[in-house]
């Protein structure tokens, strides 16, 4: 993959995974061992949710990497790119998806926005 639009798909192909392991339900099991949610009551009766990580050493630095998006997401793009490098095969109909899956997202996006 070379060129100005196979930059784009890993663009988008890295936007949708990192978004995929940081923030969707379905990757809840990934995150689990490593955060917790914890809910309390503020002063003025409202509730709020606060993300905690579990742990110390290893299991801690696991847990900050799965909560930002900027630091899963070089990792997230590193893997991409590494992966259509050398087996182009496999992670080029993956990336494909991905960024299709993303370019939707970005458009769900916008159409809410403009929507409501």
């Amino acid at each position: 993959m070379d060129g100005p639009f196979s930059f784009i798909l890993l663009c988008l192909a890295s936007f949708r995974l990192t978004r995929l392991v940081v923030y969707d339900a379905i990757t809840n099991w990934l995150r689990r061992p490593f955060h917790e949610w914890v809910e309390e009551e503020l002063p003025d009766g409202r509730k709020e949710v606060f993300l905690v990580l579990k742990g110390g050493g290893l299991r801690r630095w696991i847990g900050e990497l799965l909560s930002c998006h900027w630091c899963t997401g070089i990792w997230c793009a590193a893997f991409c790119y590494a992966g259509v490098m050398l087996w182009p095969s496999v992670f080029q109909p993956l990336i494909v998806l991905l960024a299709v899956a993303g370019g939707a997202a970005l458009i769900e996006t916008v159409v809410g926005k403009w929507l409501s």
